[in-house]
């Protein structure tokens, strides 16, 4: 699989994005350190308060991609450090999705009859819930709430069934075969099998699936920071970043763009990453 994943060009590319993202989230402090400004603090020096508040200079030694305009606060600190963010949200609700995803999946698909009947109209009802709305619900009602977990755990609330859905399908799969029905004979019990013959046959298509789900979280992060219920300022978010910037989109654009620009690349990454990940997989339905 590793093979085909890295004689795989597009997903090549994907991987270097996404790696690169990852190093820039853990260098963020020692960046933010270096750049010498805090990613909270307002420089008002920078911004000409007779021109409604712009940056004097877009790019300069002292700020090295610019103010934002009226706070004064320093882009260059404030992308990096909305890149941990962004980071976090990825690799914790992935972690949630496919923890979640795999328990009920495989609890569906190897047990059967009533807990698959359960799990599965339990997966029917939160599929059909207009996630987006739900979330941008949820994060309304509960504003004393860490805003990180729970931003964490309402998307993986809303994004685990997906994964579960293509998890029971393998295991209904995968428990039909000889070597499980060997493993049985034998007098191996319910939980080595799982742990033995049936999570390891499915591990490949969820990571692959759980990938392609990354970008998906991403968007919604910044979208619900974007609409101010996400990220609670202080603390950097790309959606918060791209909100504050977007009245000066026309005559600054540059405020716009870079945040937009980093959010653009880290979901290209992954949804190349993601679609190799597919292919290296299931070689046989790429060809197809």
């Amino acid at each position: 699989m590793i093979a085909r994943l890295r004689r795989t060009r597009s997903a090549m590319i994907g991987l270097g994005i996404v790696c690169f993202f990852v190093l820039l989230a853990l260098a963020a402090p020692l960046l933010v350190r270096l750049s010498g400004w805090d990613p909270a603090q307002p420089d008002p020096s920078a911004v000409d308060p007779n021109l409604a508040g712009l940056p004097r200079e877009v790019f300069s030694a002292e700020h090295w991609l610019g103010v934002e305009p009226v706070s004064g606060r320093d882009l260059f600190s404030r992308v990096v450090m909305g890149t941990q963010v962004s980071m976090l949200v990825a690799f914790a609700g992935a972690a949630v999705v496919l923890t979640l995803g795999a328990l009920f999946g495989v609890a569906a698909g190897f047990f059967g009859g009533w807990a698959d009947a359960v799990i599965s109209r339990l997966m029917d009802l939160l599929m059909s819930f207009p996630g987006l709305i739900f979330m941008i619900a949820i994060m309304s009602v509960t504003p004393h709430v860490n805003r990180l977990v729970m931003l964490i755990a309402v998307i993986g609330l809303f994004s685990w069934p997906g994964v579960a859905r293509i998890v029971r399908g393998q295991t209904l799969s995968v428990r039909e075969r000889e070597f499980v029905e060997a493993a049985r004979v034998s007098g191996s019990g319910a939980g080595r099998i799982l742990r033995r013959e049936i999570l390891p046959n499915v591990a490949g298509p969820l990571i692959a699936y759980a990938t392609l789900l990354v970008p998906g979280m991403i968007s919604a992060e910044a979208a619900l920071s974007y609409l101010g219920i996400g990220i609670r300022p202080p603390t950097p978010s790309w959606g918060q970043i791209l909100a504050d910037a977007v009245t000066y989109y026309d005559v600054a654009p540059a405020y716009f763009a870079i945040p937009g620009l980093c959010l653009f690349l880290v979901i290209l990454g992954f949804s190349l990453l993601g679609d190799g990940l597919r292919d290296a997989v299931d070689p046989k339905g790429a060809r197809r």
